[in-house]
């Protein structure tokens, strides 16, 4: 059962619950637009691009990518200059982006959901095991990278 407690697992919950949504219960509503449809390709390559960029650090550095685990190493570089989750920020991207490519307009209230799903399971419980391990170089870093973006 632990496997289903992993951020690829939610996403992948509300992807399926998004394209049910712009399949079944469409109800006429509709963004549909070339500006709509430039946002999603940006949203969904944005977020490839940065879990790209995230996992070539995690492997640089050599620590687990695994949130339910203690990392060997606190990483500050690349992406993570930018932000203390990029991944998790990828995911939100993704997920925007695909609600707006298939038009699925009130499976966008996912978004904000599966934001405060990615704070409470794996964020607020990853940084309190980082500041636990790296104590003030965590607090430096925390000073200095927002959680987000």
């Amino acid at each position: 059962m632990k496997w289903l407690d992993l951020p690829p697992v939610w996403l992948v919950l509300c992807l399926a619950l998004a394209w049910g949504q712009a399949q079944y219960y469409a109800l006429g509503l509709s963004l549909a637009h070339p500006i709509t449809f430039l946002l999603a390709g940006l949203f969904v390559g944005g977020g490839i691009v940065i879990t790209l960029l995230a996992v070539m650090e995690f492997r640089r550095h050599q620590t687990t990518i695994i949130p339910h685990e203690t990392p060997s190493a606190l990483i500050q570089s690349g992406i993570f200059g930018r932000s203390r989750n990029p991944i998790y920020l990828a995911d939100v991207l993704i997920l925007a982006g695909l609600c707006l490519w298939w038009d699925a307009v009130l499976a966008l209230v996912l978004v904000p959901l599966l934001v405060w799903v990615l704070e409470k399971r794996f964020i607020i419980p990853e940084e309190n095991r980082m500041r636990r391990e790296f104590r003030a170089d965590f607090a430096r870093y925390v000073q200095k990278t927002r959680r987000w973006v």
